[in-house]
């Protein structure tokens, strides 16, 4: 018996001195600027989207004019004796601008603009889901920190428990199944506050990881289980499916492959050229005392290319019917989606209400029985169902706070709030 009261007062002093131990204590908005700087998926997307921008780039090149700058030296000879060597110096500068393609090049462009702002969406998604982990990770470490109290709480009154029932089994007003119940209900606690212990290293390590850090060291964090969404009225789920980045994205995506079946069907179209010239090629050294030009235009027209050009249409067309295909997919598995995170949400706050309310009653009616049991009212079989009732009702009630942040950041993610989302 000794033992356990030195192991239980070992722990309570461990978790005492834990929060001077912690290196960081973080509040929610801390753990937001960190990620937002650091996070691994948003670089990631954010280089998706210089990827994109590029793109766009290389192609409005060919609506350019194009420049190329040639020089050359060159040495002749023969090995036939009396005729000696001679060389031959030449340079040249050329340009060429393209007029007519049958806007393939234009399509082109514009099929990367969309591009881009599927790239831009795709960002605001992965922020999103940067933002529920890092809701969660900090929810279950608040959590974890206040389920380590809890268990200490519920150990130490096991604990005065199994003190007042010795007393009564060596006086001979219990039995020693009682006393034997008391004892293993203390065994569970001490092992939930060390179950709590490990629990709490986790949470301090998911949450260092949704942070984007790759050295983990003890955190703790500073928060309340309080939601900042408290509407009621069911909104329009139709309108924030549409706005979500993630249908944004499909149809931005789905645009994309129209301009691009479309830049498939002009590779049958001409092509029109504005070429220029200016150069010398002479056996003199430099300088040159004069220069040949020529102007012209380049006229290209696809004759056969052994069907490949109208291969290249029916895959764009293909790729143009499934992009259609997902971003309707898409928009029912949002809709669908959104209608059971409202419903969780909504479920989240009243469970919270309801459990606060089994803890008030299972509060004043273990008050009740202690009295009770203690004046020999109430059996010991009684008194122990309602000391465990309260165990499970402060239980409860804590995860339920916790569930109610977690289905809050779920509604939050799937309309789209992102890490710039300023609710709590």
């Amino acid at each position: 018996m000794r033992a356990r009261i030195s192991l239980l007062l070992a722990l309570l002093f461990f978790f005492a001195v834990l929060p001077l131990r912690a290196e960081e204590s973080l509040t929610w908005q801390q753990c937001v600027s960190e990620a937002r700087r650091a996070h691994p998926d948003l670089s990631s997307a954010f280089a998706l989207l210089q990827q994109a921008e590029a793109d766009k780039r290389i192609t409005q090149g060919s609506l350019l004019p194009q420049l190329s700058l040639g020089a050359s030296s060159q040495q002749n000879g023969t090995t036939e004796k009396g005729i000696g060597a001679s060389s031959v110096v030449s340079y040249s500068l050329s340009a060429e601008q393209l007029l007519y393609d049958g806007h393939k090049t234009s399509n082109q462009v514009a099929s990367n603009e969309e591009a881009i702002k599927a790239a831009k969406y795709n960002y605001s998604a992965v922020s999103a889901n940067v933002r529920f982990a890092l809701r969660s990770a900090f929810t279950q470490l608040l959590l974890a920190q206040d389920l380590v109290g809890l268990t200490v709480e519920i150990a130490e009154r096991r604990q005065k428990n199994v003190r007042l029932i010795n007393l009564y089994y060596q006086g001979g007003k219990e039995h020693i199944g009682s006393l034997h119940q008391a004892q293993a209900d203390l065994a569970q606690a001490e092992f939930e506050v060390s179950q709590a212990e490990r629990g709490l290293v986790f949470a301090q390590t998911r949450l260092a990881s949704a942070l984007g850090r790759d050295i983990h060291k003890p955190l703790m964090v500073q928060g309340s289980y309080r939601a900042s969404d408290l509407s009621v009225e069911k909104p329009d789920l139709d309108l924030l499916a549409k706005n979500n980045p993630l249908f944004q994205q499909l149809d931005a995506k789905s645009r994309a492959a129209r301009y691009a079946y479309d830049v498939a069907k002009s590779a049958f179209s001409p092509q029109l050229y504005m070429t220029t010239s200016v150069g010398r090629s002479s056996p003199d050294r430099w300088p040159f005392n004069a220069v040949d030009w020529g102007a012209g235009f380049t006229l290209s027209v696809p004759i056969y290319e052994g069907g490949s050009g109208r291969e290249r249409v029916s895959k764009a067309m293909a790729v143009l019917s499934q992009q259609n295909a997902l971003e309707k997919s898409g928009y029912l598995q949002l809709f669908d989606t959104l209608e059971q995170n409202w419903k969780n949400f909504q479920d989240a706050k009243r469970m919270v209400v309801v459990q606060k309310k089994q803890l008030d009653a299972a509060t004043d009616r273990s008050a009740i029985a202690n009295a009770q049991y203690s004046n020999g009212l109430v059996t010991f079989n009684e008194w122990v169902i309602i000391e465990n009732n309260l165990v499970g009702a402060k239980k409860n009630y804590l995860n339920a706070e916790a569930n109610l942040l977690i289905a809050e950041a779920q509604w939050i993610q799937i309309k789209g709030g992102s890490l710039d989302d300023q609710q709590e």
